[in-house]
């Protein structure tokens, strides 16, 4: 990167939060599965991908290679497992979490009652485990992958390596089918399941599209700001759009479309991306996204339309902690900024959960 832009993007990180620096929350740096009940910087995880705070103010990651979901309790610095049993497999609904198999949780997320949901990219499932009874179920996918089931019951549906999930302002659940180009709405009330966005077609979409007839190339990641409106990051298409869901049209946010690393600094929808596979709605005004193959943290100025990166200097490496633009990353898919402003990364193949603090 040009000296000019590492230069901006510490002048952003230095803005946004003061001096900051990077420090390791949980895994040691070496893949494993240990070290539950103890301090989690100290345990070991697998490739750790998407993360979020639960309601009760703890931190929850998909630990995908140990086929478990992880809880980091952010008082006292201890983790433990929730859910799977560390077998990889497809096994347990209507079951103890605890005792049923998973195939590599990519992404989890809270409802309003405390619910946690989670996909399983390679069994091409979205589950449920119930907060009052600890109980798992499939909620979408049949495990086997394909595209069908619109209009029916989502259990009976097929997706293709689902990613991301999120709810929409009336309580349905959006998930990214990223091997169908599309993404996909599942009324937790009915249970049935529709095509929201996407043709299935891998072609660009244009800024300023209709919802509705336009093709989304790789829907890999979203999230949703206070206003309702919605962000969606492409891996393959290697752009981020705003979908203004009352103008019922897409918002080109950042990416040419061309996979690269370059642009901070200046206007984002003239940056080039590298295969981003996590993003994250901040109220600082900006959002964050894992620019996974660049091996950076980035961010999306939404007043300005710059953007910057704000973690790592786009070496694949592990660290160290500290100095935020000077600490490496191996590939991180995992990013989610709390409400307090909290960052938090799932640094996938550095084996490591990093958050971003002020010095």
């Amino acid at each position: 990167m040009p000296r000019r832009f590492a230069f901006l993007s510490l002048l952003a990180a230095l803005t946004l939060a003061g001096a900051t620096k990077t420090v390791t929350l949980a895994g040691n740096g070496k893949p494993g599965y240990t070290g539950d009940g103890g301090p989690a910087a100290q345990a070991q995880v697998n490739n750790p991908y998407g993360l979020v705070t639960g309601p009760d103010g703890a931190l929850y990651v998909c630990d995908i290679d140990n086929h478990v979901i992880r809880r980091i309790d952010l008082k006292s610095g201890r983790i433990s497992t929730v859910a799977g049993n560390g077998k990889k497999g497809y096994s347990g609904d209507n079951g103890p979490a605890m005792q049923a198999s998973l195939n590599q949780p990519y992404e989890i997320r809270f409802d309003k009652k405390g619910n946690m949901y989670f996909v399983e990219m390679p069994n091409h499932v979205v589950r449920v485990v119930d907060k009052k009874t600890g109980v798992i179920r499939t909620i979408a996918g049949t495990g086997q992958p394909g595209f069908s089931g619109d209009g029916g019951p989502g259990t009976k549906a097929q997706m293709r390596q689902p990613h991301s999930i999120q709810f929409d302002p009336q309580g349905r659940l959006l998930i990214c089918d990223i091997g169908n180009h599309r993404v996909r709405r599942l009324d937790l009330k009915t249970g049935n399941i529709e095509t929201w966005l996407g043709t299935g077609d891998r072609k660009p979409t244009p800024d300023g599209a209709p919802l509705q007839g336009t093709p989304v190339n790789g829907p890999r990641a979203l999230d949703l700001d206070p206003q309702g409106n919605l962000y969606l990051a492409l891996r393959e298409g290697n752009q981020v759009f705003k979908i203004d869901v009352k103008a019922g049209k897409f918002v080109h946010l950042a990416g040419t479309g061309e996979k690269g690393w370059d642009g901070d600094g200046d206007d984002a929808r003239k940056a080039k991306l590298s295969g981003p596979k996590g993003i994250a709605w901040a109220p600082d005004g900006g959002v964050y996204i894992a620019d996974t193959e660049s091996h950076t943290i980035r961010r999306i100025d939404l007043k300005s339309g710059t953007i910057a990166t704000i973690v790592g200097n786009g070496q694949r490496g592990d660290g160290p902690d500290g100095d935020p633009t000077q600490c490496k990353m191996a590939r991180p898919h995992g990013i989610f900024v709390d409400r307090k402003g909290r960052v938090f990364i799932g640094d996938s193949e550095a084996h490591r959960v990093r958050t971003l603090k002020a010095e």
